[in-house]
């Protein structure tokens, strides 16, 4: 599958340094069963379309992460449990953590007990080897709820629900996410002026 070209709107978007351009996409969709369900080379082929949207799009860093766990699968810890891809210059992390609470408590875990606790130290910890959090995560999903997967990220990142189904994720999905962020105002957890 070709990546489709991200829109004027956003490509304007990605050129210009202030606080509305995207470096880390969180794309959040599907279960752990729909994941184990993909081959190898449907995974090789989902993450070289949206690794290359987004590195075409000056996206640094590509997350994704399931929806909710769903059925235990055998052997699906082993298989994707953690893999980073390098496309184009865009990384992409493939993260089967699909519990929001389990993955803070593991970062809290993994702090050294030499590190101060603040917000920076936690975001660095969840977020790695990425060096932001993300600016913009994509939930495959109905917007009437929020997936279980997502705790620490809903307090700056602007959030754009696609009624797509993870099977149905490709590049013009994530162009329409694009699209959609280029003409918000990024608040950062601040109040509209308005």
């Amino acid at each position: 599958m070709v990546a489709s070209p991200p829109s004027a709107s956003y490509r304007a978007l990605a050129h210009h340094s202030d606080n509305a351009v995207l470096r880390h996409l969180l794309v959040v969709g599907g279960t752990l069963t729909e994941w184990a369900d993909l081959s190898d080379d449907a995974w090789l082929e989902l993450i070289d379309d949206l690794g290359v949207l987004c590195s075409e799009s000056a996206v640094r860093w590509l997350t994704l992460r399931p929806y909710e766990v769903g059925e235990t699968v055998p052997g699906v810890g082993n298989e994707v449990a953690r893999r980073e891809i390098q496309v184009a210059g865009c990384q992409v992390i493939v993260d089967a953590s699909a519990d929001g609470r389990q993955r803070f408590a593991d970062a809290m875990a993994r702090l050294d007990s030499n590190t101060e606790v603040n917000e920076a130290a936690v975001a660095a910890m969840l977020y790695e080897p990425a060096d932001s959090e993300p600016d913009l995560v994509v939930i495959l999903g109905p917007s009437t709820q929020l997936p279980p997967s997502l705790v620490w990220e809903l307090a700056y990142a602007e959030l754009a629900f696609m009624p797509v189904a993870w099977a149905d994720l490709h590049s013009d999905v994530i162009a329409a996410a694009f699209d959609e962020f280029a003409v918000r105002r990024r608040r950062f957890g601040g109040l509209d002026d308005e």
